[in-house]
């Protein structure tokens, strides 16, 4: 296990500035998740960390030491990629040993540590079956056996669940979850699915234009981000925010409601409006009400929630759930 320490790192192209001067500290054993949208610098940021791109400033300590210009197999990390990248013609068992093998370690220990590592991830009943045979949850499985049997100080995943569907995805951060609990290893992932951050993270560090927006843990983002992007970037449906006229009647440059703290009232509200579009799932209806002041606002009620397209509705916003940026 490691601490990761990042100090003013900067990466550039030429006279394009990718990373603009980025400061973090990772503790030992900590869960942290790089989250921000696409071209945002988070996969950047975490080759530079595993050596695979250079930094064009700053410093990187991974325990301590400084691996700014070390090669990757000597930063003591481990990388689990979107794509498998298993071999095709190997067994799971040869995959998961691979690493161990190239070094010519003893059958024996490879052997042990196959067994060891196969059982933490629930694939012994796999071992000799071959990557075409698995499930995409499986041979993402088997990727990540690849990486835990190095013993690394530190794991590095970049974006290893995009390729699953919806419910393999729910399913594999579990899984990922119970797996840090059991190694108490310090992770690094990356992902553009603030679900995933919100559930997995012990830290989040939100990333926008090659800077950070905020860090913090999921709760802490959701109930005080510190900026718009933040704020509409935590949390689904993302929240409702204002510019203009509305934000300066609220004293504010932007003025932001949760879908979850407006409440659809039968009396008289802050916001009349009529309902334009309905999206019921099941548990939770997600209700979009045409506001003249607002253009639109976005509500989320029960699924018990009567409402019909056209109706004119009356919200109110939650007593103190109410966000205004300066």
């Amino acid at each position: 296990m490691a601490s990761v320490v990042l100090e003013n790192i900067s990466k550039s192209f030429g006279s394009l500035d990718i990373m603009k001067g980025v400061d973090l500290s990772i503790a030992d054993g900590e869960f942290c998740v790089f989250v921000g949208p696409s071209g945002c610098g988070k996969s950047t940021l975490l080759r530079m960390i595993s050596g695979l791109e250079t930094a064009s400033a700053g410093r990187i300590l991974i325990d301590g030491a400084d691996v700014t210009g070390a090669e990757p197999s000597k930063r003591g990390i481990a990388m689990v990629f979107q794509s498998y990248a298993l071999y095709p013609h190997l067994t799971v068992r040869e995959n998961i040993g691979f690493g161990l093998s190239l070094a010519k370690r003893p059958k024996a220990e490879i052997e042990e540590k196959v067994k060891r590592t196969a059982e933490t991830l629930q694939l012994g009943h796999l071992l000799d079956r071959k990557p075409k045979a698995l499930s995409g949850g499986q041979r993402q499985r088997v990727a990540i056996g690849r990486a835990i049997i190095r013993d690394p100080k530190v794991f590095l995943f970049d974006e290893p669940l995009s390729n699953l569907d919806a419910s393999l995805r729910s399913q594999m951060r579990m899984e990922l979850t119970d797996l840090h609990a059991k190694l108490g290893t310090t992770m690094i992932y990356v992902t553009h699915d603030q679900v995933e951050a919100m559930t997995m993270a012990d830290k989040i560090v939100v990333l926008n234009g090659g800077r950070i927006e905020q860090v913090g843990s999921p709760m802490e983002l959701y109930d005080n981000p510190a900026t718009p992007f933040v704020a509409g970037f935590i949390g689904s449906p993302k929240m409702n925010l204002y510019e203009g006229e509305v934000a300066r009647r609220e004293g504010c440059r932007v003025y932001g409601i949760r879908p979850e703290h407006v409440l659809i009232t039968q009396s008289e509200g802050k916001w009349r409006g009529t309902v334009r579009h309905i999206e019921r799932l099941g548990a939770e209806t997600i209700v979009h009400v045409a506001v003249p002041e607002l253009v639109t606002l976005t509500i989320r009620c029960s699924g018990e929630q009567v409402v019909g397209m056209g109706d004119e509705v009356n919200a109110e916003p939650v007593k103190g759930r109410e966000h205004k940026f300066d």
